[in-house]
């Protein structure tokens, strides 16, 4: 008989499979639409850097910094990875450190909305799917991971959703995302997951 956990397990794996098709299908049936233009930019015009940096004081204390760097594949698909550190803490109960890393991709739906509905924003709307890998305490006042035997242990989250971008510049733009965690025991995110990031 299969464990009820790791079938769980494998229908999330399935649906991040299906999800990562049903984008890059997409961005080609997309590209194939616009015409695919013959010269690619130079990679140095098709890299780009950002993050993001979260701050939250008070009762819960929550302090996260995410660089990232990350390249377009093509003209409206984007991939980007970078290590992450959160300080996670409540007042009386102590604090703890969180390390990992996260890879993502995006797919541009709408690069300027002001195309479709001419109301003077210029907002672009794109799908995000990210994958996050994150080493946590075995033992904190906020969970108890007893099947490790050791300090730390890593977990593994997909996140999807989507976001808007509001452009600062040729190549600098401000991001909100929206995201949901596909698992999530140890109730380390928001349902949905609020961030907002930068890219130039």
């Amino acid at each position: 008989m299969i464990n009820v956990f790791y079938l769980k397990r494998i229908r999330r794996i399935a649906f991040a499979g299906l999800l990562t098709l049903f984008i890059f299908t997409l961005a080609g049936r997309n590209l194939y639409s616009q015409g695919i233009r013959n010269e690619k930019p130079p990679l140095r015009e098709r890299i780009f850097f950002g993050g993001d940096l979260g701050l939250q004081f008070g009762t819960i204390t929550n302090i996260e910094i995410a660089p990232l760097v990350g390249v377009w594949l093509l003209p409206r698909v984007a991939v980007a990875a970078g290590p992450e550190y959160r300080y996670y803490a409540q007042k009386h109960f102590g604090g703890t450190n969180i390390f990992g890393g996260r890879a993502y991709t995006q797919l541009v739906l709408i690069q300027d909305i002001n195309n479709i509905i001419p109301a003077g924003l210029h907002l672009g709307l794109f799908l995000h799917a990210e994958d996050e890998l994150l080493n946590l305490e075995s033992k904190t006042p906020f969970w108890v991971n007893n099947q490790v035997t050791t300090d730390r242990f890593n977990i593994n989250t997909f996140l999807v959703g989507g976001g808007v971008s509001q452009p600062m510049g040729r190549r600098s733009a401000l991001n909100i995302i929206a995201l949901w965690a596909l698992n999530d025991p140890y109730g380390l995110y928001r349902s949905p997951d609020i961030r907002v990031s930068f890219t130039f």
